[in-house]
């Protein structure tokens, strides 16, 4: 799928994966990139890109009002980028329900509730793509993040339906599945990570090779060959870093 001249949507990209996203997708030569962030004050640095092709919108991804809204401020858009996650630490036998419940409010029926709002905008401009930034820890839990895993899982057979139900619209489907990635989302934790910049570009350059799913690191490429030859060793190795 080619990049250069698309109008692309990015949520969540005020920093980390969203803000080097834009930087990459304009490098790749977007038209336009609509960023998005709950504080619009806090993109900023991302409109410093290039002001005169990213265009700031404020969104909860969450506030199912502000969603219907955005169409219509964003009506020549070929590509949305669901990338707008929260995560919470602890089991699952721990979090309380609602920490849970804003697990999914946010990776989950925020790019669903999305997907849903721009279908028509996408299939009306034709050549469209949904991009949904997934995690490696959906494909086996990492327990401490068990709720998190739980919603990025249900991401992932969300955007399996989605790429059967659109294929018929012209509508391409990308699931890109993250390991561990030098962000704020993971600042505690102690384990060798890929740079945020390197990540957007290895996903902007599996979208141009029309690989429907992304493995955009060493360490999710690695685990992603591992879990293909043996999927419960892998699952033990995750339960085993507890």
């Amino acid at each position: 799928m080619k990049i250069q001249d698309k109008n692309i949507l990015i949520t969540g990209a005020n920093r980390g994966i969203g803000y080097c996203l834009v930087e990459a997708f304009l490098k790749a030569g977007a038209n336009k990139v609509y960023a998005t962030a709950r504080n619009i004050e806090s993109l900023s640095k991302t409109i410093e890109l290039d002001p005169n092709k990213v265009v700031p919108l404020e969104l909860d991804v969450t506030n199912y009002g502000q969603i219907r809204e955005l169409p219509a401020k964003a009506l020549d858009i070929n590509m949305l980028v669901n990338n707008a996650g929260i995560l919470a630490f602890g089991g699952i036998l721990d979090l309380p329900i609602d920490e849970i419940a804003g697990q999914f409010a946010t990776n989950f029926y925020g790019p669903l509730n999305m997907s849903r709002a721009f279908v028509p905008t996408l299939e009306k401009n034709g050549d469209g793509a949904i991009v949904n930034i997934i995690t490696l820890i959906a494909l086996a839990s990492f327990p401490p993040m068990a709720c998190y895993n739980a919603s990025k899982a249900a991401n992932w057979s969300m955007t399996q339906s989605l790429r059967a139900t659109l294929a018929s619209k012209n509508i391409a489907v990308f699931g890109v599945f993250p390991g561990t990635v030098d962000t704020d989302l993971i600042k505690g934790v102690e384990l060798a990570k890929t740079s945020p910049a390197d990540v957007a570009s290895a996903i902007v350059s599996g979208i141009q090779l029309d690989q429907e799913d992304i493995f955009p690191d060493p360490m999710s490429t690695q685990t992603y060959a591992a879990w293909k030859q043996d999927h419960k060793a892998v699952e033990k190795q995750f339960a085993a870093m507890a």
